[in-house]
């Protein structure tokens, strides 16, 4: 019977790449050496999705919206990967990766759209709330049955391959999602093929209501790689500095041509799995707040007040500035109108074929319904 080789207890995944330490010290000899501007960047991208996700909260608490799904304790690991993709790049997210767009440029406004599903939301109203995606980005809309984003994002990173074009695919999956086909397909074809993707587990401990031990018998999400020949790495997803050390370096060996890479980000989901969701009817609040020490922006503040980039009046006012800027926004596309009804037929040719062009004639001679 074949035995299985144990891998040394200093490999990269099974280990955790940290850089800084729970006080928001740093291990001087993995620091990354980020720029100010960088490092100002992330730490207020960061801050807007938690200011973000508060404020949408609160409105689908009031009926304003019918879903939301916050990425409270998980705001690193998108905002990082956003500082690592070129403009050429295409992601393929999960659940809580809609704030890559914003790193990237994505208008707030169209952004809040798609949440209300209005005439500001460039997908003119036909997914669900959150599922944002925009060709000006190249970000893809993600599926809530959650894992066709892992082999779509391979075949993207293979045909630009194949294409000889510039750019790679970055997607990401939970811990929950290892578990789906999809996974296992998407990991064979990246290590066969070896096309410019980056794979990343954002292993925040919870599929819904299914905790990690549940998913895998493997000590680790990262150690999987092996099987499939691909580098594996495992992260703390709550420290910056080692995301962006990690997850660029994986982007800049996919650039070289050098193939995919793993990467499991240990994370961990403070809030609820979405809006419809109750997570004191499976886990513990003494967890919730052991992890709620470890608060990657509490951590990522503290050691940006160590190199005297924030303190508390510069906190404040960055606060108070987002604020502003995040309920204005709301404020103007609460005002947006639904949907006109006849981009129903829109995007579905190049050219409208003659049987749609009949259906939307006929749509015309019948009354909209009354607005409210």
């Amino acid at each position: 019977m074949a035995r299985a080789v144990p891998l040394s207890p200093d490999d990269p995944a099974l280990g955790l790449y940290q850089v800084l330490r729970d006080d928001g010290s740093i291990d001087a000899e993995r620091d990354p050496n980020l720029d100010e501007a960088t490092l100002r960047s992330m730490y207020r991208h960061m801050l807007r999705i938690r200011l973000i996700d508060e404020r949408m909260l609160m409105r689908q608490r009031q009926g304003k919206v019918g879903f939301y799904g916050a990425s409270t304790g998980q705001e690193a690991t998108p905002i990082v990967t956003g500082h690592c993709l070129r403009e050429e790049d295409w992601v393929f997210p999960a659940l809580r990766e809609a704030s890559i767009m914003l790193v990237r440029g994505f208008s707030l406004e169209s952004w809040l759209a798609q949440i209300y599903g209005n005439a500001g939301d460039v997908m003119k109203g036909r997914m669900q709330p959150m599922h944002m995606a925009a060709r000006a980005v190249n970000q893809v809309s993600w599926s809530s049955c959650l894992g066709p984003q892992l082999p779509q994002a391979v075949g993207c990173a293979w045909a630009m391959k194949i294409k000889k074009q510039p750019g790679i695919a970055v997607t990401f999956t939970g811990d929950g999602a290892t578990s789906e086909p999809d996974f296992h397909a998407a990991m064979n074809f990246a290590g066969v093929y070896s096309p410019p993707v980056v794979i990343i587990c954002q292993n925040n401990h919870w599929a819904i209501s299914v905790p990690s031990s549940q998913q895998t018998a493997s000590k680790t999400f990262a150690v999987k790689a092996y099987a499939y020949g691909i580098p594996g790495i495992r992260v703390d997803g709550n420290d910056a500095l080692a995301l962006h050390a990690v997850i660029n370096q994986a982007c800049e060996r996919a650039r070289r041509g050098e193939g995919p890479t793993f990467i499991e980000s240990v994370t961990y989901r403070i809030g609820a799995h979405s809006s419809s969701d109750d997570p004191t009817l499976y886990r513990s609040e003494d967890e919730v707040e052991a992890w709620r020490r470890r608060d990657p922006i509490a951590r990522f503040d503290a050691y940006m007040r160590g190199r005297g980039l924030v303190d508390d009046t510069t906190r404040s006012a960055l606060e108070a500035e987002l604020t502003e800027e995040i309920l204005a926004a709301i404020r103007r596309v609460e005002t947006l109108p639904m949907p006109e009804r006849d981009t129903l037929f829109d995007d579905v040719f190049a050219k409208r074929p003659w049987h749609l062009e009949e259906q939307a004639e006929e749509l015309q001679m019948h009354p909209e319904a009354p607005k409210h």
